[in-house]
């Protein structure tokens, strides 16, 4: 079935296409190079630094990043580990290894959970290997917000959501808006 990339858009939670595991991108087509330049308009759009396939309702192991330097004052796209990137970035078929460091808390939102953030633990340097536009493998070692989106938005290709990662008490401080979230979507 071909996709309009021109008709996606962001899906919301509850939606079924962000708890199921995406299936992994079998030929690098002119298709998945236009829903790439799509997605990454959108994350734009919605002020995100990163976007996977599932939250487009697509069951592509694909996401889209961009973290400015902007945003990582100490260190930056030239650094070892990395914690930006100079331009968004397609990653297909992605793959982390090697976590890395004392796991840390910190805030996360979420495209598909408008409006409800929480603390959330993850590692803080970690090592991705996947997929170009051109098909060519690359493995890139990254750190702090950077790190942390790889993460997130692997997460989402497996069917994971934030809701699953939050602590406790960001839960309990995000029921209200996840209520609300599943009552608009009846």
């Amino acid at each position: 079935m071909a996709v309009d990339p021109s008709a996606l858009e962001i899906v919301h939670y509850p939606a079924e296409v962000l708890r199921r595991r995406a299936a992994e991108v079998a030929e690098i087509s002119d298709e998945v190079r236009e829903v790439a330049a799509r997605m990454i308009s959108l994350m734009h759009e919605a002020e995100g630094i990163g976007l996977a396939a599932p939250q487009v309702g697509l069951q592509w192991r694909m996401f889209v990043a961009h973290v400015p330097e902007s945003l990582e004052d100490d260190r930056s796209a030239s650094s070892d580990p990395l914690t930006a990137t100079l331009a968004p970035t397609v990653y297909i078929n992605p793959v982390l290894t090697l976590p890395e460091g004392v796991v840390e808390p910190y805030d996360e939102g979420c495209l598909s959970l408008p409006n409800i953030s929480g603390e959330v633990l993850r590692p803080p340097r970690i090592t991705i290997t996947a997929l170009d536009l051109e098909g060519k493998t690359f493995t890139t070692r990254g750190a702090g917000l950077l790190a942390r989106c790889w993460q997130h938005e692997v997460d989402h290709l497996d069917g994971v959501l934030i809701l699953d990662r939050m602590s406790q008490l960001s839960r309990l401080r995000a029921r209200r808006a996840i209520k609300d979230l599943e009552r608009s979507a009846v």
